[in-house]
């Protein structure tokens, strides 16, 4: 099957290493949806219904279905054939118990905003705050694993020279991102320094940064799930000029982070 589009990603930018690994088979397969659906069923990667996940054509979703709600009912993942739906896929293996979680809520909204009992598989006519916030999350996401919590305060506060400049050592030592969002990937296949994640905090122990990367990621798979199972709402997001991560791009003077265009002071109202 060709699949030309794939040729775009370049796997040396730093923001793709926890992809890589699992990537390349796909990439090395004659067909890298059959792939995709060969480590899904290796995994026993099923929803929360327990439905077995495939990765299909997106002809498969019927007309007028709700996609998310479409995964919930079949366990399939309609899958076209762009990097936005490829990105999306890797997710689902890199940390499937996150997605699985994102769907249950998703599915559960639907639902729940169609006000159907019958179980019904179409879009609600209203979105509402848990599924926008779902949405951000699938989409846009980043996972900021630090060990100290006043990192976080320092992000949500915009003090981007504090976090980015002054403390730019703890990035790999004392602080991991890992990006969720397949649209934030997507747009990252040409990046530009606007280009702004929202930030999903994890505060993790100091052995954290010890463990082997397939460890991190089931960690955090597992702690991150556990943290969706309460409230999700948007304000739980900070932002994250993804650029500005040390040693993401070239570059970084204090000239770099002086760019009130894109390391915006916080706004007091």
């Amino acid at each position: 099957m060709s699949a030309g589009f794939l040729a775009e990603i370049d796997w040396q930018r730093p923001w793709l290493a926890h992809l890589r690994p699992l990537a390349v088979p796909i990439l090395q397969a004659a067909n890298w949806r059959e792939e995709l659906n060969s480590r899904a069923e290796a995994m026993a990667l099923r929803n929360h219904c327990g439905l077995p996940i495939r990765f299909v054509p997106q002809s498969h979703l019927p007309a007028g279905t709700a996609y998310e709600a479409f995964i919930s009912a079949t366990g399939c993942v309609p899958t076209r054939e762009n990097l936005h739906d490829f990105f999306n896929a890797l997710v689902w293996l890199n940390f499937p118990q996150i997605k699985v979680q994102l769907n249950a809520l998703q599915a559960a909204a639907i639902q729940n905003g169609a006000g159907d009992a019958t179980g019904s598989l179409r879009p609600a006519a209203h979105r509402g705050r848990l599924r926008d916030a779902a949405t951000i999350f699938d989409e846009n996401a980043a996972l900021l694993v630090v060990r100290d919590r006043t990192v976080i305060e320092s992000l949500r506060s915009h003090r981007w020279q504090e976090v980015f400049v002054e403390r730019r050592n703890i990035f790999g030592s004392e602080c991991d991102i890992y990006l969720f969002g397949h649209a934030l990937m997507e747009k990252l296949i040409h990046p530009y320094k606007a280009i702004t994640a929202h930030a999903w905090a994890v505060i993790a122990e100091p052995e954290f940064f010890s463990l082997a990367p397939t460890e991190k990621r089931a960690w955090l798979d597992s702690v991150v799930t556990q943290q969706l199972s309460g409230k999700l709402v948007t304000s739980d997001f900070m932002p994250l000029p993804v650029l500005g991560v040390p040693g993401w791009w070239h570059g970084q003077d204090e000239h770099f982070y002086g760019d009130r265009g894109v390391f915006r002071p916080k706004r007091h109202v």
